[in-house]
């Protein structure tokens, strides 16, 4: 008997044009390092007394599908992702082609996502997938990769792919090595490390159903966080932080052929740290900081990403 390994697992990713129904087709495949999302229904111990010691038999709780998947940070797929994140894009030129995704979005589209593992076999269908949160590191070395965390509203197995032929394209990966990051539009010297979350904070419509699975998942307030590790070699941040001004960050990724990813926070707002020494080391210094609504921009953010991908 065959048994399963995450080397042969396969993710295919489809929007849906109904929320909790997998599409017939138009599935692509996707490239993932690792993935916690499916479908689990606990049980809750029986609390009835009188029949002695032992236990009656347990009781099924409502079914929670949800959890994480790792992906890498590249120049086309990566865009699937996005458009989860922030809805679907306005993408200009002719090729190559700009999408551009802003905050603010009161609609997300939902995804469905199949997990396969081949050998047993095992095709797991999560429908309903909406992304809840996109986060990632930025650092000098080491595989750039995203984090997506995913509210699905159930799963659905079977023994055979019901995503039928996918699409596919190559992978074209950013590495930390073109990374950069630039405060109102300079380059934030003594960067050590950064990290990036932009979150969709979705309220999960929990209604009375047969079958136990949510309504839905509303995005509410968004949220753009993150935090920068900085050797402390100026009062610049300091400065800013004490005053309580905002400032643009900028997080961009880009390749010689010309591919780019760019996150544009407009205003971002700096708590005052704590400048601890803790040994004859070199100081460091980090921020947590926040981003809000910038009243020039009419949002919070803006990420653009140049492909050769005509749409998503």
């Amino acid at each position: 008997m065959a048994r399963a390994q995450g080397a042969r697992a396969q993710m295919a990713l489809a929007y849906e044009s109904a929320y909790g129904s997998a599409p017939a087709s138009g599935f692509s495949r996707m490239p993932f390092a690792s993935a916690t999302l499916g479908a689990e229904q606990p049980l809750l111990n029986s609390e009835l007394l009188g029949y002695g010691r032992d236990p009656l038999p347990p009781v099924k709780d409502a079914v929670t599908a949800d959890g994480d998947v790792v992906v890498p940070i590249d120049a086309r797929g990566f865009g699937f992702w996005l458009k989860g994140a922030f809805g679907a894009p306005t993408t200009t030129g002719s090729g190559p082609y700009t999408h551009e995704f802003t905050s603010g979005s009161w609609s997300l589209p939902s995804m469905a996502i199949e997990l396969g593992l081949p050998e047993v076999p095992r095709y797991a269908m999560c429908t309903g997938c909406v992304v809840d949160q996109l986060s990632w590191q930025m650092q000098r070395a080491g595989l750039l990769t995203a984090t997506a965390s995913l509210v699905a509203q159930g799963e659905a197995t079977a023994t055979s792919s019901q995503a039928g032929s996918l699409g596919e394209f190559d992978l074209l990966r950013f590495g930390h090595f073109n990374g950069s990051v630039t405060r109102n539009g300079t380059a934030l010297g003594n960067l050590v490390s950064a990290q990036v979350t932009y979150a969709n904070n979705l309220d999960r419509i929990e209604t009375i159903r047969s079958d136990g699975r949510i309504d839905g998942a509303d995005p509410t307030i968004a949220s753009l966080t993150g935090s920068i590790e900085v050797r402390f070699a100026s009062n610049t941040l300091l400065d800013q932080a004490i005053a309580g001004g905002a400032c643009e960050l900028v997080f961009a990724y880009s390749l010689p052929s010309g591919e780019s990813l760019t996150l544009t926070a407009h205003a971002v707002y700096l708590p005052r740290p704590r400048i601890e020494l803790s040994g004859p080391q070199g100081v460091q210094a980090t921020f947590d900081w926040q981003a809000a609504l910038d009243p020039g921009q009419g949002r919070m953010c803006t990420v653009q990403l140049v492909n050769d991908v005509e749409s998503y």
